[in-house]
């Protein structure tokens, strides 16, 4: 991964705000939660499908600000410093807290957020198992060595260092920093990267829960695992599923979908991202991802370009199929005999053919029209693997 490119491209973004912020006239301090929806109401009033944005940004929608590029997602995570946030050390990793300065910014920009897309639902990372050098002075105890007394490097190519999660004191700094953040009421939880069960990591959550009360959201990335000994205290997976070239691994991903939304606790806020194989333009591809998150799930997909790639990690484009056209499901998933697996909507149905399977004819009692062909009748070709949207024709 190349984490710190794929953070930190939405520094422009954050230019942007700033600049047009300090064109507008001086304004009042703005309330933490005004005239807004609670966190509830925002993922339960949501249509679908539902996309979210992994730090980068939709890179193909032309002729609209930055700001309203965002708000086309249901949900969003990134650095605190996104949001408009500045930490009160110039140690990243000391800070236990953000300037008074920052928060009425960050509120502000949370605010226009929230008037483009009343059910965004806005989530601040916060580090703990790795950072950029500059996180920390360099001999401090909180950076995890190797036995020659080494820091160990966060990933091959990324340019981070790990973080000693291991060390009580640092979990509880960790635990601070999430406190703070749900505290500026900028966003609405936190983000937990690189997860899975551990003691270290069970004792991390166990404090963090405290620390930002019953009612934030926090999610983790797990990739496709289940995490049991977690999963009570997280809202949600970040499931960035590198592994999709397989039938064997799409049935993984679509079991641990399942998994988590019966035991992550309320309001479930799963998010699962696959990778394209050839190109952004693999079409059945992100229709499958689609389909598999409305039909195993009421959570948030995305199909974006692999890590491997020498740019800024999760860039994807923005895809007319994610219009929200489906309005709200108002029913569970059914297999179909032909191997497909289908969902009713209030506006028509979301039908999943995963790899493995084959290509298949469906039909319909009543006229549906196709998202992704367009053409409305009684039956409808899928290709494998891949989903479409059939909405009733009125």
């Amino acid at each position: 991964m190349i984490l710190l490119d794929s953070r930190s491209l939405a520094v422009l973004l954050v230019l942007w705000v700033s600049v047009a912020a300090s064109q507008e006239p001086a304004r009042p301090p703005v309330p933490a939660n005004s005239v807004e929806r609670s966190v509830m109401e925002r993922i339960k009033g949501r249509a679908f499908p539902s996309v979210f944005q992994a730090w980068s940004p939709a890179q193909n929608v032309r002729d609209e600000s930055p700001l309203h590029t965002v708000a086309r997602h249901d949900l969003l995570w990134h650095g605190p410093q996104f949001f408009g946030l500045r930490w009160n050390n110039g140690y990243t990793g000391f800070a236990d807290g953000f300037t008074a300065e920052s928060i009425q910014a960050a509120r502000l920009f949370r605010q226009k957020l929230l008037k483009l897309n009343p059910n965004l639902v806005l989530i601040a990372e916060i580090r703990y198992r790795d950072a950029h050098r500059s996180y920390l002075p360099e001999g401090h105890a909180w950076w995890l060595r190797d036995k020659q007394g080494r820091i160990v490097p966060g990933w091959e190519e990324g340019g981070f260092f790990c973080l000693d999660f291991h060390n009580p004191q640092f979990r509880s700094q960790v635990a601070a920093q999430a406190k703070a953040a749900v505290k500026s009421g900028a966003v609405d939880g936190v983000l937990l990267d690189w997860w899975s069960d551990d003691a270290s990591r069970l004792e991390l959550i166990r404090e963090v829960r405290e620390a930002v009360g019953e009612r934030a959201i926090i999610i983790a990335n797990a990739n496709d695992r289940q995490t049991p000994q977690t999963a009570p205290f997280i809202n949600g997976y970040f499931m960035e599923c590198y592994r999709s070239q397989t039938a064997q691994e799409w049935m993984t991903i679509a079991d641990t979908l399942v998994w988590a939304e019966a035991h992550l606790r309320e309001p479930r806020v799963n998010c699962l991202e696959t990778w394209f194989h050839k190109s952004r333009d693999d079409l059945g591809l992100m229709r499958a991802t689609t389909t598999l998150v409305l039909t195993h799930s009421d959570g948030y997909c995305l199909f974006s370009d692999p890590n491997p790639l020498p740019t800024p990690d999760h860039l994807h484009n923005w895809y007319p199929f994610w219009e929200r056209s489906l309005g709200k499901p108002i029913s569970e998933r059914q297999s179909r005999p032909d191997g497909t697996v289908s969902r009713e909507f209030e506006n028509g149905a979301a039908v999943y053919n995963p790899l493995g399977n084959r290509a298949v004819l469906v039909r319909f009692s009543d006229r549906r029209r196709s998202v992704a062909t367009g053409k409305a009748g009684l039956e409808h070709a899928l290709g494998c693997p891949d989903g479409d949207i059939f909405l009733r024709v009125k």
